[in-house]
């Protein structure tokens, strides 16, 4: 059997992101993409996250959080490569 390759990043978004569903959105895309990971409200006003999956449902997640939810306004996002580390789920960290 072949392995699937991987991808993972973590991520900051900026801009409008507390307090409009971001986190909610942002797992409920996860979870149509297949991808894993976790997402939490940074205390400075940021989101913080990281995912990981198929390389393809990682890039179409990473165009989503561009965007955001229609109650977000994304200033920026800032990526980083990340080392798989097994997450099959996308949750909400408090």
């Amino acid at each position: 059997m072949q392995k699937t390759e991987q991808k993972a990043l973590r991520f900051t978004v900026y801009g409008k992101v507390q307090g409009v569903g971001f986190r909610w959105a942002s797992q409920e895309e996860a979870r149509r993409l297949g991808v894993g990971g976790w997402v939490v409200n940074d205390v400075s006003g940021c989101l913080t996250g990281y995912v990981q999956g198929a390389p393809d449902s990682v890039d179409a997640f990473v165009k989503w959080l561009k965007k955001g939810p229609k109650t977000a306004k994304v200033r920026k996002v800032d990526f980083e490569m990340a080392e798989v580390e097994g997450y099959r789920l996308f949750t909400i960290r408090s």
